[in-house]
């Protein structure tokens, strides 16, 4: 290979894709030939904030964000220099060679990390939203949950990830717990694919949350699908709550006197947003609601930078300031970057119980006898 070679970039396409070249006449209406293209991801500005100031984040470290957020977590420079590599030859490619005309190509290899490349990330949704709406969700109606917690408690997520996983479970059991009230019976279950997410909407702000995407009723052991007659998702935010609540008191996370104040609190800061019905013949829609769930924190366009060298932010509107922006010290914007990068081997969508497809058995609780169950708000947290 050449070095420097024009094959980098702004390359003419192979030979194949011109058949008059090989003596083939072009049709009057020809579709368009594939070519590809580079991304060049070094010319983008989220790049270059990171290129250029991700080791003076390394050295600020310890002085500037370890007392608030803790040690520096071994996941994140390993992640950050693999999304340096991605996408560029530098970082390792295949040369793909066309059988027929000969012609080559450089294809640059992607870093595959987890929430933190736009780019990746945007294919790992895609891949995600086909293989749930083609194999695993059934052709029955589905609601969008969102599962939110105070600010209070935010941090303590923040600081001990491990953590995380009780919000998942707490969100899980309130939905079962509640449809199982509704429709009086305990040996049913609804489909439910959740999306774990620690970012907001403004600039990777830390703001750790639960999409789901929840069957409109539940199924029985053998396949039966039972419509929901209805649904208050106000009973189900103070499940959630309190479930949570118990549970990270459990755990010794929370002091009693602090758990009582959180139950006490009117408004409680919990929210559960249940507002997007899908029909079962939008499956163009499902696709687009499971691609947001699994989203990057941030897509690579929303970031440019200042002539002064900080980092611009575009966000949507904020409901009290209405500003569309944000402007963040380049090592700001990194961090907030860094709290996004899951741990090894935590997972981020935890399928807890997934909406069977038309051909397979549901996945449900073993078989008993249906009884009359106590209201979701008596029952004793598990």
């Amino acid at each position: 290979m050449q070095k420097g070679s024009g094959a980098l970039s702004g390359s003419p396409p192979p030979p194949c894709a011109w058949p008059a070249a090989a003596g083939v006449p072009l049709p009057l209406v020809a579709d368009p030939v594939g070519v590809y293209r580079p991304r060049h991801p070094e010319r983008t500005s989220f790049y270059q904030i990171l290129e250029d100031h991700f080791q003076d984040y390394l050295w600020a470290y310890e002085e500037r964000f370890e007392p608030r957020s803790g040690p520096l977590r071994p996941v994140v420079p390993p992640t950050v220099e693999a999304f340096l590599a991605c996408g560029r030859l530098q970082g390792g490619f295949a040369r793909i060679r066309c059988p027929s005309c000969k012609g080559e190509h450089l294809l640059a290899f992607s870093c595959q990390t987890r929430n933190f490349c736009p780019s990746c990330q945007a294919k790992r949704a895609a891949l995600l939203a086909e293989r749930l709406t083609e194999e695993i969700l059934a052709p029955v109606p589905h609601r969008h949950f969102v599962f939110s917690i105070p600010r209070a408690l935010r941090g303590l997520f923040q600081r001990e990830r491990s953590l995380l996983g009780l919000l998942s479970q707490s969100a899980h059991a309130a939905i079962l717990r509640c449809f199982q009230a509704v429709l009086a019976r305990d040996d049913v279950r609804p489909g439910v694919v959740a999306s774990l997410q620690t970012f907001g909407r403004f600039a990777a702000n830390f703001h750790p949350h639960l999409h789901a995407m929840v069957s409109e009723g539940a199924f029985t052991d053998q396949g039966e699908f039972l419509p929901l007659p209805s649904m208050d998702v106000r009973v189900i935010e103070e499940v959630f709550r309190r479930l949570l609540l118990h549970r990270l008191r459990r755990a010794h996370r929370l002091s009693e006197e602090f758990h009582r104040k959180l139950l006490s609190w009117h408004p409680s800061g919990f929210s559960v947003h249940a507002e997007q019905v899908v029909a079962p013949h939008e499956p163009e829609r499902l696709a687009r609601l499971v691609r947001y769930l699994v989203r990057p924190p941030v897509a690579m366009g929303r970031v440019s930078r200042t002539p002064e060298g900080r980092a611009r932010v575009r966000t949507p509107s904020h409901p009290r300031t209405g500003e569309r922006q944000e402007l963040l010290d380049p090592l700001e914007w990194i961090h907030r970057l860094a709290l996004q990068i899951p741990d090894p081997r935590q997972h981020t969508l935890p399928t807890t119980a997934p909406t069977p497809t038309a051909s397979a058995a549901p996945c449900s609780a073993p078989p008993g006898t249906p009884r009359p169950l106590p209201h979701p708000l008596h029952s004793r947290p598990r």
